[in-house]
């Protein structure tokens, strides 16, 4: 894949851009394989691809510029916009909807903030885009100041930008390098976005997490099913479930599953959507995941695990290793940690593992792992 962006030193952000696709996925294997070498993994399946572009579900763009003339997209080192609504990684139905953005934080005279100045309004837009092509977006403002006007003209909004099911606006009133803030003013009727994958739709919350590249997150889901489906635990936890991904696939059958998660916002998503789909033995409950496994007065048959990039800490790797934990599902965005986390756990050992290309044209990937106990002598 070229970018007219990259190739001109206006946006860096996609580091190994116009490198070949297949040696990109050549080269995140092989730090994967070489990572988890000291485990001795017995089956490396290959790599699941994804496609080059146009896969990002979910596209986080700061504004700037002016309120006649704003820009989508980055801050160059000194503080201005840069303009990048035709990036080839965000999906077409974002870049159909920037041009509609830009008119209307025109119309709304949503001032875009000055970071030097320390004054404006309009921070970012986040835009995410459901498998149906329905969409949500989020305006981070610096107050309610431009709420009013917002509401009056969201009727020409919605009538330009008819996939748009969820709009708001959030308020982060700090000078600070953060993507959003804690309030979240929703401004239409509808307040989830649907997203569905495989056979389980998940309703997104504004404030909740969800999986970047949505075929490839489809792909993990289905592989963690398929790889826990011949184990038929009688019951398993999802630490770190944000909007319950793994939990609501692995639903189904005699197991029961719960999943646990700091955010407030993506437990009522997951709660919505286990309702929704009548799953009387899946639960989800806000709360710290290691905090919960300490607590608990026995261990499941299964624990999925997907942190975040720090993985899951020597704390709850000491526990995992304590346990009588038959089975682990380790999904993990960095292999370093994911590495740094097995070394703690060696009684429980890889069956097999695969490389998830989450991220095409960065140096980033997905890795799933299953552990299987040892038996104790």
């Amino acid at each position: 894949m070229q970018c007219p962006y990259f190739d001109a030193g206006r946006c860096r952000s996609c580091s190994l851009m116009g490198r070949p696709y297949p040696l990109q996925l050549d080269d995140k294997q092989r730090h994967a394989e070489e990572l988890l070498a000291p485990f001795d993994v017995p089956a490396w399946l290959p790599a699941t691809a994804s496609r080059e572009r146009d896969y990002r579900n979910k596209a986080k763009m700061v504004v700037g510029g002016t309120v006649d003339a704003p820009t989508i997209g980055i801050l160059d080192a000194d503080g201005f916009g840069v303009d990048l609504q035709a990036c080839g990684i965000c999906s077409p139905g974002h870049r159909a909807a920037f041009p509609v953005l830009t008119r209307f934080i025109t119309l709304a005279r949503i001032t875009p903030y000055d970071v030097n100045a320390r004054r404006g309004e309009l921070k970012h837009v986040i835009v995410t885009e459901s498998p149906d092509g329905e969409l949500m977006v989020r305006f981070v403002l610096r107050s309610s100041e431009p709420l009013g006007r917002m509401r009056k003209h969201m009727p020409t909004l919605l009538a330009e930008l008819p996939q748009a099911r969820v709009v708001t606006a959030n308020l982060l009133p700090e000078h600070k390098a953060v993507l959003e803030g804690a309030e979240e003013i929703v401004l239409t009727d509808a307040d989830t976005l649907p997203m569905r994958l495989n056979d389980v739709t998940m309703h997104l919350r504004p404030q909740s997490f969800f999986q970047t590249n949505t075929a490839i997150a489809e792909a993990l889901y289905a592989e963690a099913r398929d790889w826990i489906r011949d184990l038929a635990p009688e019951d398993a936890w999802d630490l770190y479930s944000g909007v319950g991904g793994f939990a609501l696939h692995l639903a189904g059958g005699g197991t029961e599953v719960t999943g646990i998660e700091t955010s407030v916002e993506a437990v009522a998503s997951a709660e919505l959507s286990r309702t929704d789909a009548a799953l009387s033995r899946v639960r989800f409950a806000a709360g710290d995941a290691t905090a919960f496994a300490l607590a608990a007065p026995s261990a499941p048959d299964l624990v999925v695990v997907n942190p975040p990039r720090r993985g899951i800490g020597a704390e709850l790797a000491g526990w995992l290793e304590r346990s009588d934990t038959a089975h682990v599902l380790y999904s993990s965005c960095n292999a370093a940690s994911l590495a740094k986390d097995l070394a703690a756990m060696p009684s429980l050992r890889p069956v097999k593992a695969r490389v998830f290309d989450m991220f095409p044209q960065t140096t980033h990937f997905e890795v799933m792992v299953l552990l299987e106990r040892n038996p104790r002598g």
